[in-house]
């Protein structure tokens, strides 16, 4: 199946290095390429689009005002030079965040998402996903809903959870889950105690942590996931300082 997509930049290098990309992968159909805001705002109030991959910082109407115009929204993939709009561009629900110069390599990362969460959507509907209640923190182990059915597991089993917009995705050491609720959603359901958000889109089990960095967290079987700097002051106040061996007895 072939998605439709947008590409926005007021840049014509940038517009053009996005549009080389992206017909290098088969699944996409570009409806259109505009260099502003304003005349993509137009295309998407008359047009089915699935994908936008957008720049933010445009004359007249930014991307995330575009997105933030648009009653039903596509997927936006931001595509930017600022790596400071990244947090508001999540706050958004947007799907993904690059920032340029956009390699194949990482816009191919962000269309897989996104081809991911369209094929999700179509399977369980948008229903079921806004009414789920999954999570407790009764016991070691929690239910979920997920497209096969409903699925029991341990809270020590999940290593990481990635967002994917309105749906997450568990990963423990040898499967990934998709459940039908949102991370936002999840982080106020799962025990704090075991689970902290490292990231916008990112959620890690703290006893799976193998080695913090300033920009990443290492964790058990070779899963890295980034961390913000905010983030990593949490959780180094929450979970990390009090458990850290000292030089010195007190």
């Amino acid at each position: 199946m072939t998605y439709n997509c947008l590409i926005v930049d007021d840049n014509e290098i940038e517009r053009d290095a996005i549009e080389m990309h992206l017909k290098k992968i088969p699944s996409l159909n570009i409806l259109a390429v505009c260099s502003n805001g304003i005349e993509a705002s137009q295309i998407l109030a008359s047009t089915k689009v699935d994908i936008v991959y957008s720049d933010i910082d445009m004359p007249e109407l930014s991307g995330m005002d575009l997105m933030k115009s648009l009653k039903k929204q596509p997927l936006f993939i931001f595509i930017t030079s600022y790596s400071e709009y990244a947090a508001e561009s999540f706050n958004l629900d947007a799907l993904d965040f690059i920032v340029k110069p956009a390699t194949f390599e990482r816009i191919l990362k962000a269309t897989n998402k996104a081809i991911e969460y369209l094929e999700l959507k179509k399977l369980v509907g948008k229903e079921t996903s806004q009414d789920e209640q999954p999570v407790g923190e009764e016991d070691d182990h929690f239910f979920f809903r997920e497209t096969k059915g409903i699925t029991k597991l341990k809270y020590d089993d999940v290593i990481y959870i990635e967002s994917m917009g309105d749906f997450s995705k568990l990963f423990t050491s040898t499967d990934k889950h998709v459940i039908l609720v949102s991370l936002k959603n999840l982080e106020k359901q799962l025990p704090a105690k075991l689970f902290a958000r490292v990231h916008k889109q990112y959620i890690i089990n703290v006893n799976h942590i193998a080695t913090l960095t300033n920009h990443e967290v290492h964790l058990d079987h070779n899963f890295t996931v980034p961390i913000s700097a905010t983030n990593r002051q949490e959780l180094l106040e929450k979970s990390i300082d009090k458990k850290i061996l000292s030089r010195f007895l007190k």
